[in-house]
């Protein structure tokens, strides 16, 4: 616990948290090399999705969440499309980047918990390696999770895919 600034009372740091959202559809027509980014995995055989960067949806959402919780903005507002260092860039990348850049601005990282919503691929068999990915490229925790839309929406009708994160930071200073 520190100190109040002006009048020396014990000031509780409470943590904060944020929440991230990112949708992607699946390419029209993919590139014959083109490969499905999801979780910092690589998914060979499934049909890539669209986006400035990687378009992987799961590292996409954390880095938002994050961005949300220590109140510096959003996916877009920091990696914007208008900025071309972006154009292709691995969503592990930007992660990271967003890690780097909320601990820059005072804030530990607690952990994220991300979870990926469509009908492909399916994420079970890859869930521990997607949140070794994820932890890694964060360096905090994150959980990964699935889940299908029961034939509802663009994840439903396998027009896309969407993650969905929230995550948890501390003010340091």
């Amino acid at each position: 616990m520190s100190q109040h600034p002006t009048d020396g009372t014990p000031r509780v740091v409470l943590p904060r948290t944020g929440i991230g959202v990112d949708v992607h559809a699946y390419a029209v027509d993919p590139a014959p090399d083109a490969v499905l980014w999801l979780a910092g995995l690589a998914w060979p055989g499934e049909r890539p999705l669209e986006g400035h960067s990687d378009a992987d949806v799961a590292a996409h959402a954390a880095a938002d969440a994050l961005f949300s919780a220590a109140g510096i903005g959003d996916l877009g507002s920091n990696f914007g499309t208008s900025e071309p260092q972006w154009r292709g860039a691995s969503g592990s990348v930007l992660l990271a980047e967003a890690a780097r850049r909320v601990r820059e601005a005072g804030f530990a990282i607690g952990n994220v918990a991300v979870q990926v919503i469509g009908n492909r691929p399916r994420l079970g068999a890859r869930r521990a390696e997607a949140a070794a990915a994820l932890s890694a490229a964060a360096g905090a925790p994150v959980t990964v999770s699935a889940t299908t839309s029961d034939g509802l929406g663009l994840t439903g009708r396998g027009e896309g895919v969407a993650a969905i994160a929230t995550a948890l930071v501390v003010a340091t200073g």
